[in-house]
């Protein structure tokens, strides 16, 4: 177990390790902003690149020499020598110490195989490269760490090398020994043996590098904290090569929150979700939704039974507070709901639903009865509250589609013209609308919009942001049900609505009609009145 108030150091390689990820890619503005965040949510160390590898990293440590962080420091990455005998003159060393980084990270061969076979060099040669290599960039006044890389194989295969090459770094002063799980194929009590060993033999602080490779990366750090360690390296969101590195995010959340004795210098742990998500969006890459600890998912319940005991006390079903790292707990409205997912979601809507009466299981009987033909609530809350509404006789319906009908011709130039023609009544009125766009479902939502505008002009400033299709019966091929959710945005705001139908128009339709009654029963705008009526 760590030692009383022991303090892990927290080094990201994000900005370098993390690029090395398929469809991962970062802008030099892109690395910029997530250095910067980072700093803030208090980082120790962040690796920004290897600087004599490519332009990219150079540019990004010109630029980042004008950033001023308040805490972490900033590093570079890159290996040993080429040469034993000219490390002064060799280029990637120089290159190193050219970012001008107070803190460099250089690899080395911890694995016979790699170091007689891939290099081809001796022993003694591959020891002198490490040990040579550590001491003169630190003659040149920088803080160096050491990175073991494929150490656990190199040490289960050849103890006295691996070990023998650390102690070549320590020689020649590196101040952190970071065992590398390079190919992340090592179980955790090999890691927390290992680590024990290298802190017996060497005395100097060692640090944790994993790869996922075997989904065991967190696990494997915690692991190796737990036998020591005390500078733990990983990416946000764990991110990087092959399968990923390990995650910071759940390895800080574990630390902090299941290990009472471990310290970091996290600033606010409350910060961690936010962190994870703008991370994920600077990538361009959606959130992983079932992420332990900061996903969507990560605190949210369906079973009714589930949500029952949630509400009376959260730590049945939840294994901490999720506000505790910027989460939140959600109930979902599905066919296994029960009274209390109900309940659970009018009071997250602040909707008051009577303790007794036949509302409450007149609607759990018709949620279920939707979502046995198909309807989904899970991403469609939007639609779930108009339900609701309904129910309980607050929402009546803006507008009334009366007819619809989409047709796809040929232009004379051979373009395909998609058009959408509705019939919709408002508050007594009807209104003819023609409107093509670009596919059917864009050219009833133009259609729509048209025919609506003059009577709730509030609707302009709504857009459509995605549109999924899911088809229900596989089997049943072009006859099968098909399921749209639609996102709506307005502003900073967005809902879900969704449509079941065997004809994929009539659900976009449904769903587009949710989409439009819900904003404008948000904002309670007026139903227009037929000409001539009573005010």
């Amino acid at each position: 177990m760590t030692r009383s108030g022991n303090m892990v150091e927290l080094y990201d390689t994000t900005l370098r390790d993390g690029t090395q990820g398929e469809h991962i890619n970062l802008s030099v503005q892109d690395k910029l902003l997530i250095a910067a965040r980072l700093d803030e949510f208090g980082m120790d160390y962040i690796e920004g690149g290897w600087p004599s590898s490519n332009p990219k990293d150079e540019e990004f440590f010109r630029r980042a020499a004008s950033l001023s962080f308040r805490h972490a420091k900033l590093c570079a990455f890159g290996s040993t020598a080429r040469y034993p005998d000219s490390v002064e003159k060799d280029s990637n060393l120089l290159g190193l110490l050219a970012s001008g980084v107070p803190v460099i990270t250089i690899f080395g061969k911890t694995w016979k195989a790699h170091s007689s076979k891939g290099l081809g060099i001796s022993d003694e040669e591959n020891r002198l490269l490490i040990r040579r290599s550590v001491a003169f960039l630190r003659s040149e006044g920088r803080e160096v760490f050491f990175d073991a890389e494929h150490f656990f194989d190199g040490y289960r295969d050849n103890p006295r090398f691996a070990l023998e090459m650390l102690m070549a770094a320590a020689e020649g002063g590196a101040t952190r020994m970071v065992l590398c799980d390079t190919n992340g194929g090592t179980l955790p009590h090999e890691v927390a043996e290992t680590v024990r060993v290298v802190l017996e033999k060497t005395g100097v602080p060692v640090g944790i590098h994993c790869h996922n490779d075997s989904d065991l990366a967190v696990a494997n750090s915690i692991a190796a904290v737990m036998a020591g360690a005390t500078h733990v390296q990983g990416t946000v969101n764990g991110i990087g090569e092959r399968c990923g590195n390990a995650n910071l995010i759940s390895i800080i959340a574990n630390l902090m929150l299941k290990l009472p004795d471990t310290r970091t210098s996290v600033v606010d742990l409350a910060q961690l979700t936010s962190l994870s998500k703008f991370v994920f969006e600077i990538l361009n890459l959606p959130s992983d939704t079932k992420a332990p600890f900061v996903g969507k998912s990560a605190f949210a319940h369906k079973g009714g039974i589930h949500v029952s005991a949630v509400m009376k006390e959260s730590s049945l079903y939840e294994h901490i507070d999720p506000a505790l790292v910027g989460n939140r707990q959600r109930v979902l409205v599905s066919e296994l709901a029960g009274q209390s997912n109900i309940r659970y979601k009018a009071q997250e809507l602040g909707i008051a639903i009577p303790e007794t009466g036949d509302q409450i299981r007149t609607l759990v009987k018709h949620v279920k009865e939707l979502e046995h033909k198909g309807f989904q609530f899970d991403g469609a809350e939007a639609s779930f509250e108009l339900i609701l509404q309904k129910e309980l006789g607050s929402f009546t319906p803006y507008f009334t589609i009366q007819e619809s009908k989409v047709s796809i011709e040929s232009a004379q130039n051979g373009r395909k013209v998609d058009q959408a023609v509705l019939k919709v009544e408002v508050g007594g009125e009807i209104e003819h609308t023609a409107a093509e766009g670009d596919g059917p479902v864009n050219a009833l939502d133009k259609a729509l919009r048209k025919a609506l505008i003059r009577f709730y002009p509030e609707i302009r400033s709504i857009k459509l942001v995605d549109y999924k299709v899911r088809v229900l019966e596989e089997k049943k091929g072009t006859s099968a049900k098909v399921r749209v959710l639609i996102e709506t945005a307005n502003g900073g705001s967005t809902w879900g609505t969704v449509g079941v139908s065997t004809n994929i128009i009539e659900a976009s339709l449904q769903a587009l009609e949710d989409s439009m009654n819900y904003h404008l029963f948000t904002l309670k705008a007026s139903v227009p009145k037929p000409e001539g009526a009573e005010s």
